[in-house]
């Protein structure tokens, strides 16, 4: 019999699990053909055969509904100048992509100006992850666009890699 794990207070969780370095994705898609997206620090690549990656929105997101309707998105990798296209597309509400410059992707989702990579998926399968959705992505397209340096985020907040 497994011994039951103590509770884990959130706001340790929240310290220690941002110590994590990452990087930053903006996931975008075409929704009744008006663009939608959200900043997403949580993803990684999961699978090269078959290809696929993987991300985590909130099940709390407005978004990450209307981009599971359309099926198909594109992941925005970016880069440390593009913080304000982060935070745009961090918050709820308004129009998050005014000003936002973008192209249709190979899928025809919203690429990002500017993107070090981007890379085109469709839905695979979603996994329930506690207070999150465990997204499976299948791999089909990819670009690089940039050598830039990439945004990351460390303890709630951005930074960059250091001058070599």
């Amino acid at each position: 019999m497994l011994a039951q794990a103590p509770a884990i207070d959130a706001t340790a969780f929240k310290a220690v699990l941002g110590r994590f370095c990452s990087g930053v994705t903006v996931i975008t898609a075409l929704d009744d053909g008006e663009p939608v997206g959200f900043a997403c620090q949580s993803f990684a690549s999961l699978s090269i055969d078959p290809p696929l990656v993987s991300f985590f929105p909130a099940k709390t997101s407005s978004t990450w509904p209307r981009i599971r309707r359309a099926g198909r998105f594109c992941v925005n990798i970016l880069a440390d100048h593009q913080i304000d296209i982060c935070r745009r597309l961090g918050r709820s509400g308004a129009d998050k992509f005014a000003g936002v410059d973008w192209i249709a992707s190979s899928n025809s989702s919203p690429l990002l100006t500017g993107a070090l990579a981007t890379i085109d998926c469709e839905l695979h399968d979603e996994v329930d992850g506690g207070d999150h959705t465990i997204v499976i992505a299948r791999v089909t397209g990819l670009n690089e666009h940039s050598d830039a340096t990439p945004l990351l985020f460390y303890r709630a907040d951005f930074g960059r890699l250091a001058a070599q």
